[in-house]
């Protein structure tokens, strides 16, 4: 799978963060309880099917805690699962199971949330020339991390920041006049390599970002039937992108029309969480490390 890889010292100031959100006066709970004497065996399960994504940020979480802990991966991002699944099992100190669980879990499932849903769009797509793309419509602080996830699910990333490509949106054209003038502006402005977007609103405004000499079009909020019209006006001479109000329902009869991408911002700033359990030392977790064991022939912990 053609992904990008998450940059440690991104993803370990981010797992700071949320620890120290979490942590900042100590577990009550766990340290009220347990003892650092008190060690135990602990399993990642899946509770529902599909991509799962961000294993080795959880990992990082666990190790950032306490660097003697044992983890093993099962299913690395990217893998297709099923419900009951065993994702990881750890072993190692309570306390430091426990104090990384919540954190590990929010970042598995988020991110695994991103990778399922850009998988089942993909999937949707099958049998035409259009990517699923995303936006950046996400949240501040997990950008990289949301990509990423968007990556591991089959789906290509759009711009990661207003410096990596210009966008010539309505509100810039509106402010600045036209299309013509607002293209033009940026021309003089910009270095040799860098692409142009255009957002064009109907086939009028298609036909100046053509003649504008735009990189990328993007059709906004048109009709399956306008985007069809934009596909045979532009006829291969740049690339076409679909966006707004994109759907499940609607991306099939998008993705037909002919256009190149679909970007969909709902990908990043709206979907659910993938359900995922940690069980630590109970009846649920030596059961599923036995049963892997068996069907993979392997021994977990020796």
């Amino acid at each position: 799978m053609n992904r990008i890889e998450l940059n440690k010292i991104y993803i370990d100031k981010l797992i700071k963060t949320a620890l120290e959100e979490d942590l900042a006066y100590g577990d009550i709970t766990t340290d009220s309880i347990f003892s650092t004497d008190d060690r135990d065996v602990a399993c990642i399960v899946a509770k529902k099917s599909g991509i799962v994504c961000g294993m080795e940020a959880a990992v990082r979480v666990f190790k950032m805690l306490d660097s003697e802990i044992e983890c093993q991966i099962l299913t690395p991002d990217g893998t297709n699962v099923a419900y009951g699944d065993l994702l990881m099992v750890m072993r190692g100190r309570i306390q430091t199971l426990l104090k990384g669980e919540r954190t590990a879990l929010n970042i598995m499932q988020h991110a695994s949330g991103i990778a399922d849903f850009t998988n089942r769009c993909v999937r949707l797509t099958e049998g035409t020339h259009a990517k699923i793309t995303d936006t950046r419509k996400t949240l501040p602080g997990l950008r990289a991390l949301q990509k990423y996830a968007v990556r591991v699910g089959g789906g290509r990333n759009h711009r990661f920041n207003l410096s990596d490509c210009v966008m010539i949106k309505d509100n810039h054209i509106d402010g600045a006049g036209s299309i013509t003038v607002a293209v033009e502006s940026v021309r003089a402005n910009i270095g040799h390599a860098v692409k142009v977007e255009v957002e064009v609103r109907d086939l009028k405004e298609l036909d100046e970002a053509l003649k504008a000499g735009a990189d990328i079009i993007m059709l906004d909020n048109m009709s399956c039937d306008m985007m069809k019209q934009a596909v045979e006006i532009t006829n291969g001479r740049t690339i076409l992108e679909a966006s707004g109000g994109v759907t499940e329902e609607s991306l099939a009869a998008i993705a037909a029309t002919g256009v190149d991408y679909i970007s969909i911002g709902a990908l990043t700033h709206s979907v659910p969480a993938f359900d995922i359990s940690m069980y630590i030392g109970n009846k649920v977790c030596a059961g599923k490390i036995a049963e892997y064991e068996k069907a993979h022939g392997v021994k977990i912990f020796d």
